[in-house]
């Protein structure tokens, strides 16, 4: 570790209202899981939004959509119970055919509105290729495009869907910060270790996603470690955190 890597100091600040969006069920978790338990253990009132069910995820093609759906959105309020969330919205959006139109901007601008967070949590859209070994999903580049889209301008604008406030009272709020994970520009690091053991139980909640889940919790912890050794830590997780003047 070099100088600059040890004078790094584990990122403190906790948003009162923390609103996380993601693409499909689990993807919290294995971004943000550990944070978002330390934080609402901590007093944070935090909700998250997927804007699919995760429809398409599964290895047999004969596998029915809707019972797939439903049971990944049991899966997910149970791991959103685990960690602390105060409720789970789900967008209905098709799995792997997502896009950040103006339908799905308006749905998650509503969302910001209503439960006007200081801090949204999201995928970095911006990263493609992950490490020179992981494609990101399509769904996670538009989720988190959308999400931060949604954000800036179109949640504080008051003339962005003007039907949201003129008609359902929803007037225009302004987030003031972004935490952008899977990102390789990283910022902040938080320290989960009184709270990995959540982000790894939150995980097992999925299991119609967990293939090998011994290896899985192992590769879970093994990242944690390496983001934790940043800080001086056992564990931790990264973000790309921006403050929105």
């Amino acid at each position: 570790m070099n100088d600059e890597e040890s004078a790094r100091e584990a990122h403190e600040k906790r948003p009162e209202r923390a609103l996380v969006i993601v693409a499909h069920p689990d993807d919290a978790d294995f971004g943000a899981a550990g944070t978002m338990a330390r934080w609402t253990r901590a007093g944070t009132e935090a909700w998250l939004v997927c804007c699919t069910s995760g429809d398409a995820g599964a290895d047999d093609p004969r596998t029915d959509p809707l019972e797939l759906a439903r049971r990944r959105e049991a899966e997910q309020r149970a791991a959103a119970e685990v960690v602390g969330y105060g409720g789970v919205t789900f967008l209905h959006r098709p799995d792997g055919a997502l896009e950040n139109d103006l339908a799905l901007r308006e749905q998650l601008v509503r969302v910001i509105r209503e439960f006007r967070p200081d801090a949204v949590l999201t995928m970095d859209p911006t990263v493609v290729i992950h490490n020179d070994s992981y494609v990101q999903h399509v769904d996670h580049r538009q989720a988190g495009q959308a999400a931060l889209d949604a954000v800036y301008p179109a949640a504080r604008n008051p003339m962005a869907f003007p039907h949201l406030a003129l008609q359902e009272g929803l007037e225009p709020h302004s987030v003031r910060w972004l935490y952008l994970f899977f990102s390789e520009r990283t910022t902040a690091w938080v320290d989960i270790s009184a709270t990995l053991d959540v982000k790894l139980a939150a995980l097992r909640c999925h299991a119609s996603q967990l293939r090998q889940p011994e290896e899985l919790e192992e590769s879970i912890t093994s990242w944690a470690r390496e983001d934790g050794a940043a800080i001086g830590g056992s564990a931790a997780e990264s973000f790309r955190v921006v403050e929105i003047g």
